[in-house]
This record gives C-alpha cells, structure tokens and sequence, in this order.
C-alpha cells in the first residue's frame, strides 16, 4: 500500500503539466519554431463564431486626417508628372509635333456649272473657291454668264466673304459683293445648307449703294439613279425692293430659273460632265417691262457643260 506524505498534496504527471505550460509557453521563443511543415488545411474552422456584434467598438480616436497618404497609388501627381505636351520630354522627330486635321487651314475651288446654252449663245459659270478651316474661311464667289456673240458681254455677281458654321446643316456668310450687269457694289448676307429631304438651299440678300435690296433664293436636289448616274433639278428665284427700270428691274419677284442635269461622276466623282435642259421666265411686272424693250420674257435652251472640284 502506498503511502502519501501528509501536507503535500498529490499531483500527478498530467496536472503538473497543465500548472507548469503557462510558464514554460511564457519562456519559449517562437522566431525557432519552423512552421513550413504546418497544415492549415486539415482545421476545422466550423466552430470558430466570427459574428461577434462590432458596434460596441469605439472609432472614435481614428482620424483620417493625420494619415499620409501621399505615397500610395492614386494620390495626388507632382506638378511636373506630364508635359503639358504629353510628350514626356521626347522629340517628335523630323516629322514636328502632330496636329488635328480639322484645325489646319486648307484651300478647295468647286466650279458647280461651267455650261455652254445653244439656243441663247452663251456660257454660263458659277464657281467658288476658299480658305480656312472648318469653323473659319474666307470665301470668294462668283457666277454669271458670258455671250459668245455680238459685244460679248460678261454679266456676274461677285462676292468676297467671311463663311462660318451656324449650326450641323446651316452656315452662314457675311461680306462684299460686287454686280457688273447695274455696275454696282452692295454689302452681303446669306445663309447656305441643307434643307430636309436632303435639299440643298442657299439665301442670300444684296443691300446696294443706292438703296436696293436683292434676294436670291437657290434650292438644288441630287437624285442619284447609281454609282455615277446622278439627275440634278435646281430652281433659283430673285426679288428686288423697289424698281428699277434702266436695269429692267421691278419691285417683287423679277424672274425664275429652272434647270434639269443628267450628270455622270468620274474620276473619283470629283468631275461631272452633264447635259441638260434650262428654262427661264420672268415675273409679275418684269414680263410687261420685257415687252416694252423688246426682250423675251420666257426662254429655253439645251445645255451641255462640266462641274467639278479639287
């Protein structure tokens, strides 16, 4: 029989083990353990209880103000991160520094009718050409017709212009103009584009020196038939403010043009060769003043001519 010493209490192997690992835990250096051979796969983590209540915590202290976050991504650049080029210091070559298209001033001259009229003899002209960009040009326009008999006479209505977007379909032009057939200059208004239905229309409105007023009305549609056979019908209507009897002219509408083109597009459409036929009769008033001087009121002509563009 087994005997116990009074006043010692007994403790066995596995009580005295669970007393003294606090200590022993306390004096360990955990930086020796090697933790390469621990597997974390094979704990069960079903009883850990992670929805503990985080409200009753206080954030208070925590200010953000104090934190330096300068140095993380996404935090404000220096003030000489980029070139205000974007060219990071880098040439651009022999090449220069690229610019947009649409800002570079560019020059076209369109010649929309250079046509021979059989029955009255005569060539009629209408062309343009330009300068600028396409929110700024200066524009110089002129049209007219010139007889190939007789004195020859040339009569044309020139303009010099300042042409200007005023909105997607409609642009607008103000400038000088100058009239051979009543030898005469006049301040220029007008505005140019396309209507609905794709017509294309232009006004325009002449203030003489003397006090008159023209108003030139114009509308133009391509019915394109394919690829290069395209039936142009255009109309063009003048009115005048006030009368005008030693330039044949009356207060209102004065006189209606009308023509039909069969054009054919070549060479990258930039050429159009046509043939067509022309009618013209005048108005109201001038049809009577007409008759007075002899002049026809009402005329027709085949027509054959080019238009084109570069």
């Amino acid at each position: 029989m087994k005997t116990i010493k009074k006043g010692l209490p007994f403790i066995g192997v596995s009580s005295f083990a669970l007393l003294a690992s606090p200590l022993v835990a306390a004096e360990m250096n955990m930086s020796d353990m090697e933790h390469s051979s621990m597997h974390m796969s094979n704990m069960n983590h079903s009883g850990m209880d992670m929805t503990d209540d985080m409200s009753d915590m206080d954030h208070s202290g925590m200010s953000h103000d104090d934190m330096d976050m300068s140095g993380m991504q996404g935090g404000e650049p220096p003030a000489d991160a980029r070139s205000p080029d974007y060219s990071n210091g880098i040439g651009y070559g022999e090449h220069g520094k690229p610019v947009m298209m649409g800002s570079l001033p560019t020059w076209g001259i369109s010649v929309d009718d250079l046509g021979y009229q059989f029955e009255e003899d005569a060539v009629n002209f209408e062309l343009e050409g330009w300068y600028g960009d396409d929110s700024h040009r200066v524009r110089l326009r002129t049209e007219g017709s010139a007889e190939t008999k007789d004195d020859k006479a040339i009569d044309s209505l020139s303009s010099l212009s300042y042409w200007k977007p005023l909105g997607v379909f409609w642009n607008g032009e103000v400038g000088a103009a100058y009239n051979t057939e009543n030898d005469k200059s006049a301040l220029m208004a007008g505005i140019t584009g396309t209507a609905p239905y794709f017509i294309e229309t232009d006004a325009r409105a002449y203030v003489y020196t003397d006090g008159q007023v023209q108003l030139d009305l114009g509308a133009e549609y391509e019915w394109r038939l394919d690829q290069h056979w395209v039936v142009i019908p255009e109309a063009g209507l003048t009115v005048f403010s006030k009368d005008d009897t030693d330039n044949n002219i009356t207060k209102g509408f004065n006189e209606l043009e009308t023509e039909v083109r069969l054009t054919y597009e070549m060479l990258s459409r930039q050429m159009s060769p046509y043939v067509g036929f022309s009618y013209e009769t005048a108005l109201s008033d001038t049809r009577d003043l007409r008759r007075q001087n002899n002049e026809d009121v009402d005329t027709s002509s085949v027509t054959a001519g080019v238009k084109f563009w570069f």
